[in-house]
């Protein structure tokens, strides 16, 4: 593994650690990102309203060009959205 993919993955690393950590910190955070993008998963260009409305309405901040941690977030919302339809 080259020494660039090693920094990318750290990087991706640290992200999740700081999002992991605000979530563990404020336990409202899981069940609004999951509301937002339950509101939200159906509208054109979703995942940046999510990013967005996540960014407004918790501390979790994402900017508008999403890292890689970025879309791993919200694939996994995306993952759990489904999860839940599959049990219905």
């Amino acid at each position: 593994m080259s020494s660039a993919e090693e920094s990318r993955q750290a990087k991706v690393i640290s992200e999740l650690r700081t999002f992991i950590k605000k979530v563990l910190s404020d336990p409202t955070v899981a069940s609004t990102c999951m509301d937002i993008a339950r509101n939200l998963k159906n509208e054109p260009d979703a995942d940046a309203k999510i990013a967005e409305a996540i960014s407004s309405q918790t501390i979790v901040r994402i900017p508008e060009v999403l890292s890689d941690a970025d879309r791993i977030f919200i694939d996994i919302i995306k993952d759990v959205l489904e999860d839940e339809s599959a049990l219905y």
